[in-house]
């Protein structure tokens, strides 16, 4: 569909999501990820599409898109953005929360089939699989509870959601949640997927412009290390165990409202974080794959290894079965 090296694609990460990120995980065969509630204007957002073009000879990279309830970003934001990737000519975007047909009516969707924008829908759930494919999406992001983020209440696991979606569609599925190493990958294909996408693991690279501080917590913590938060609220995370968690669920166990709440989990709390590296400070929104991370490398380094893992071990089973 898009012409890359590698059926791999990063995701939406805010704050980190930026050109750096994105081009190299495009110029190393990948799809790269440029996260749009980055950016609070039109100028903004459209000089950081330029500037990954700039850096990547015009490659193509997804723009991620989350259409959830924000104090920040509105709706005219979320318009403003999918205008300019139908402009620009994007190659790909992610929408997660809301579908297009719903947050921008179908005449959003057909603006961007005419500019030739791939739409992928993130899911958690096999219904909301069928509803995008049936309003004109070209693929689905199966997501299963482990991913990072923000996982559908549903909380099923990527091993029984990637197959149960690849039944019911007819157009591409990623496996998303749980990735991080060949095997990962080997394994999605397996269960019928066309191409997996990962977060937490482009955080332990060498081009994210996370704060060191954090990327040396990821190689350190385990796959029990993260937890899920903020089902008080209807909109549930997955973050890593931490001072701000551990506070977060003390509130809503004694049922503290999102007035409460908010301070812990403002977007600016979490950019703070990131950039000064307080692993206590914000909720760090990575999945249970931080178990399958132990070392920081270059985008380059980790997509040609992990594809070289992938093919090693199919061609292992082939020799078995065999």
């Amino acid at each position: 569909m898009f012409g890359v090296k590698y059926p791999i694609i990063c995701g939406a990460m805010m704050w980190l999501s930026k050109p750096e990120l994105c081009s190299a995980i495009s110029n190393a065969g990948g799809l790269g990820n440029l996260t749009a509630a980055n950016y609070e204007t039109e100028e903004d957002f459209r000089a950081a599409i330029h500037e990954v073009k700039r850096l990547t000879d015009d490659k193509p990279f997804f723009v991620g898109i989350t259409i959830l309830p924000s104090v920040r970003i509105t709706a005219e934001h979320y318009n403003m953005y999918l205008r300019v990737c139908a402009e620009e000519k994007i190659a790909g975007i992610e929408v997660s929360g809301a579908p297009l047909d719903k947050a921008g009516g179908m005449e959003t969707i057909e603006m961007l089939k005419k500019a030739g924008v791939k739409m992928f829908h993130k899911v958690g759930a096999v219904r909301h699989a069928v509803h995008a494919e049936k309003v004109g999406y070209d693929g689905i992001y199966a997501a299963g509870i482990e991913e990072g983020g923000h996982p559908l209440d549903d909380d099923v696991t990527t091993m029984v959601l990637t197959p149960r979606i690849v039944e019911e569609v007819s157009i591409p599925v990623v496996t998303v949640g749980g990735i991080a190493t060949g095997k990962n990958i080997a394994a999605a294909l397996m269960l019928g997927a066309d191409g997996v996408m990962m977060g937490s693991r482009f955080m332990a690279t060498k081009e994210c412009v996370v704060h060191e501080n954090i990327k040396q917590e990821l190689v350190k913590r385990e796959e029990h290390h993260t937890t899920i938060f903020g089902k008080s609220m209807h909109l549930q995370g997955r973050a890593l165990k931490n001072k701000v968690i551990a506070d977060i669920l003390e509130i809503e166990k004694r049922g503290g409202g999102f007035e409460e709440l908010y301070p812990l989990i403002a977007g600016e709390r979490m950019k703070e974080a990131w950039e000064d590296g307080h692993v206590e400070l914000a909720p760090m929104m990575v999945g249970q794959s931080i178990g399958l991370i132990h070392d920081i490398v270059t985008c380059e380094v980790l997509l040609k290894r992990m594809m070289d893992e992938a093919e090693e071990e199919i061609q292992k089973w082939n020799k078995r079965i065999q």
